[in-house]
């Protein structure tokens, strides 16, 4: 549909408004004239754009409605004006017009539903009683005073300002409280707002305020709005409605406590500053002011109402979730109380099953939040599908949910439930993007005492679902003391760790490795040792994995780095071992991840002065199995330095040859496991063998760890084994006992070890 463009609208406002002007410097003949066409003008441009914009039938009417009343006021003026009854109808027909505005503009609030009508009509009211107060002791009185009309045409026209001020409070809180206002409602509220302007300037005509001369001003502003008016219905946004925005509805709740407030103060200023004229007056101000504060007690209570609904509302959300409409942490808390409370019975054991998804982040990172929200409301059906009817299923946060079952007499008794429930998880999910196989962790807690709080239960819960992740997830723990126990010694282990460095309780031990070909020591393992202040030696299986989750294996592994490789030059230098030893040193993941890395092993070779091709970064098989991809990438950035890489513990984990040839590794170190039954076990010793070929074929350097037999030693040197390392050869020592531990170790050609061994065999 073809419409006029927006500056068709903008052009024919101008020439009005030109031509109004014009006519209005000429005298009131002329601007009468002109007022009559500009009123008509509307009815033809409102029809005209119905067809053009296909305008609601109801706007259409409702426009007209309310410019009849105007112009037939107008009318009535014009020739019945001088008589009483012509005044009175002529004011009726104008009260009604906007009184009729006022009603389309509360249907216009109405659609805003983010807005209190019954709000909005209660200050607009006050706004309305506040304006008739001003208006009685401002217009009306002089007013009275001045003219012999009847007292009641005189009442009639002073109920324009009260009207006119609730007009422009409605447009006002219309207009402001949209997300984006078209330039057509302006033209509107400008046409509004200037009708207003004429109908107030007439009244201080009225009353003596302005002078008769001024009349003529009346109807250029008259004529002005008709003109806005027609401009409005010939815009192409006309039909277009704006949207509310709800941040703009609250800014505006402050504007409208202002504008009330005014609508108080004001009158009050008003009737102190000025002195009653009679009896009647000081009634009628009486009566005024009362019906006013009557209406503002009632306002009150109205918003202490509102705020209690608001408030139960926002208790109301906080206890369900939206998501799966099942109750909600608030909802949990209240019920453990009044369970906890309930105590007393010693045949019962009311129990809490607290429900963790498995790996439900790797779902929102993959497939998207809208496709976890749809696993998330799957699985709150399922379980309470399954759950007794006295259970209780809730969810806490995320991707855990609770279920609190009172019948229970003891906390095993929750077994079968939690055995159902993890039957939920055994059949596939189905979501937008295909079928998904889900699994849970479940821990279990009960409510033993009236003396447990609903944090305490919760807590128990949930150290026992990580425990049920910790044995490998998919499973059911239960919860007992002991886990608080060794949660609370996990967490001063995780603080002292984070002081460790700067308290300098961490040290490096180092383990030589026996080149067994020559019998020389061909190079080092770093090994991380700390002993507290107190003297308390933690255990590597222990700090250490601690340190990965946390993130202070980064700075610990910089640190190890360039200490190890350090101490190497300083062997070096000292004639210890030969210049072309190694130092090997672990790197977990978590530092395999981290950016960084390359820059950080760049520095330590740097500072240390040793060549790069001396340090050997071991890592292990499941960190390539994890994420091949990024292992790859991250590994080649190590290799590039001129680094070498050797892979750890190899034959304990997935240990397959793709692995091998596609991966930049230069060393396989023969797990410990293998070798301690390589002397008696025919099938270690094959395995090992096979390893050995693998290696060999491969251009590998091998390395068996965990030697502490002669025997494992001689079958080592059978079958090819470049390398060993393990306490036969010598324990982890500090680096200041390295120097007598290599001289004890090494000789003419062969260290004794190996001569010993050799003497054996001839016997």
């Amino acid at each position: 549909m073809n419409r006029i463009p927006a500056a068709g609208a903008w052009i024919y406002l101008a020439l009005g408004l030109g031509v109004t002007v014009a006519l209005g410097l000429t005298g009131a003949d002329s601007i009468n004239a002109l007022y009559t066409f500009a009123a008509l003008q509307v009815a033809v441009v409102m029809f005209a754009a119905r067809r053009l914009f296909a305008l609601p039938t109801s706007m259409v009417l409702s426009t007209s409605l309310i410019g009849a009343f105007f112009v037939g006021s107008e009318l009535v003026a014009s020739f019945a004006g001088d008589t009483t009854a012509g005044k009175l109808i002529a004011s009726v027909l104008v009260l009604s017009g906007e009184a009729l505005l006022v009603v389309g503009l509360l249907v216009l609030v109405r659609k805003r539903r983010a807005l209190s009508v019954s709000g909005v009509v209660g200050d607009g009211l006050i706004l309305a009683l506040g304006t008739w107060n001003v208006t009685w002791v401002l217009l009306v009185q002089p007013m009275l005073e001045r003219t012999s009309e009847p007292t009641f045409v005189a009442l009639i026209d002073a109920a324009y300002q009260p009207l006119a001020s609730v007009i422009v409070f409605l447009l006002a809180v219309y207009l402001l409280n949209g997300s984006r206002v078209t330039g057509a409602m302006w033209l509107v509220s400008s046409a509004v707002v200037l009708l207003l302007v004429g109908d107030l300037l007439y009244a201080l005509i009225g009353a003596g305020y302005v002078p008769e001369s001024a009349t003529v001003g009346t109807y250029v502003i008259y004529t002005a709005a008709y003109f806005s008016l027609g401009a409005a219905f010939l815009h192409p946004e006309i039909d277009q409605d704006s949207a509310v925005n709800l941040s703009r509805v609250h800014d505006r709740l402050q504007t409208r406590l202002l504008v009330t407030t005014s609508a108080l103060v004001g009158p009050i200023v008003v009737l102190a500053i000025s002195r009653p004229q009679g009896t009647a007056d000081l009634v009628v101000r009486a009566v005024s002011a009362a019906v006013l504060a009557i209406a503002v007690m009632f306002r009150v209570q109205d918003l202490v109402r509102q705020n209690v609904r608001t408030q139960q509302e926002l208790l109301d959300r906080a206890r369900i979730d939206e998501l799966t409409g099942l109750p909600a942490r608030p909802a949990v808390v209240e019920l453990l109380h009044s369970l906890a409370l309930e105590q007393w019975r010693p045949d019962r054991e009311p129990t809490v099953l607290l429900i963790d998804v498995d790996r439900f982040k790797n779902i929102n990172d993959s497939l998207g939040h809208d496709a976890g929200d749809e696993v998330l409301q799957v699985i709150a059906g399922r379980i309470r599908q399954v759950v007794p009817p006295e259970s209780t299923v809730a969810r806490l946060s995320g991707d855990e949910f609770l279920v609190i079952d009172p019948t229970t007499r003891t906390m095993s008794g929750a077994g079968p439930l939690a055995e159902r429930i993890q039957t939920v998880f055994r059949e596939p999910v189905g979501v937008s993007q295909g079928d998904l196989f889900v699994t849970a962790s479940i821990g279990v807690a009960s409510v033993h005492s009236f003396n447990t709080g609903p944090d305490k239960v919760l807590r128990d819960a949930d150290t026992a679902m990580y425990r049920a992740k910790d044995a490998g997830r998919n499973c059911v723990a239960f919860f007992d003391n002991s886990m608080h126990e060794r949660i609370a010694h996990r967490l001063a282990v995780e603080t002292a760790l984070y002081r460790a460095l700067d308290r300098r309780e961490l040290r490096l031990f180092h383990q030589p490795i026996l080149d067994l070909e020559s019998g020389e020591i061909s190079g080092f393992e770093a090994l991380i040792r700390w002993e507290q202040a107190d003297g308390t030696i933690v255990s590597p299986a222990e700090f250490i994995p601690i340190a990965e989750d946390t993130g202070t294996i980064v700075p610990i592994g910089a640190w190890a780095l360039l200490e190890a490789l350090t101490q190497l030059r300083t062997w070096v230098r000292a004639g210890v071992c030969s210049q072309n030893a190694t130092m090997s040193v672990n790197v977990s993941p978590r530092q395999l991840t981290d950016p960084n890395l390359p820059s950080i092993i760049a520095e330590a070779i740097s500072r240390s002065g040793v060549r790069p091709d001396q340090l050997w970064v071991e890592i292990t098989e499941s960190l390539m199995i994890a994420d091949p991809e990024r292992a790859l990438y991250d590994l080649q950035r190590i290799r590039n330095l001129g680094v070498r890489i050797a892979l750890d513990d190899f034959g304990t984990g997935y240990s397959s040859l793709s692995l091998l040839q596609r991966f930049p590794l230069q060393r396989l170190k023969i797990d410990r496991s293998f070798v301690r039954g390589i002397a008696e076990g025919a099938g270690d010793r094959a395995l090992v063998r096979t390893i050995v070929a693998m290696g060999q074929s491969l251009d590998l350097d091998l390395v068996a760890e965990g030697v502490e037999t002669l025997a494992q030693l001689r079958v080592l040197q059978e079958l090819g084994c470049a390398k060993a390392q393990g306490y036969l050869i010598s324990r982890p020592v500090p680096a200041d006992s390295m120097e007598s531990t290599v001289a004890g170790l090494e000789g003419p050609g062969a260290i004794p070890l190996l001569r010993a061994s050799r003497q054996d065999d001839r016997v």
